[in-house]
């Protein structure tokens, strides 16, 4: 599983997701992660808001719900697959 570290803009301090899965909707990029490699753990979407040019990412956590529903649905077979719950 690949591991990627996030700094978020509040912080200078770097945090480590594995990423379970990634998908492309609307041309924008999506990552599917999680915060423990194995076992219970919290799960984000992230999307990649960089410009397509900079050669860098910049993740957000997507909060929208209708956002959220539409990009649930293309990780949905790789969740039921893995065993992970979706919890409201």
């Amino acid at each position: 599983m690949e591991k990627i570290r996030l700094i978020p803009t509040d912080s200078t301090e770097a945090e480590e997701f594995y990423v379970l899965e990634q998908a492309r909707l609307g041309g924008k990029m999506y990552l599917l992660v999680t915060d423990q490699e194995e076992g219970d753990g919290m799960a984000l979407i992230l999307r990649d808001d960089a410009d397509a040019d900079s050669g860098e990412s910049l993740y957000e956590v997507v909060e929208d719900e209708n956002e959220l529903s539409a990009v649930l649905l293309l990780f949905s077979d790789k969740l039921e697959e893995m065993g992970i719950l979706i919890e409201d």
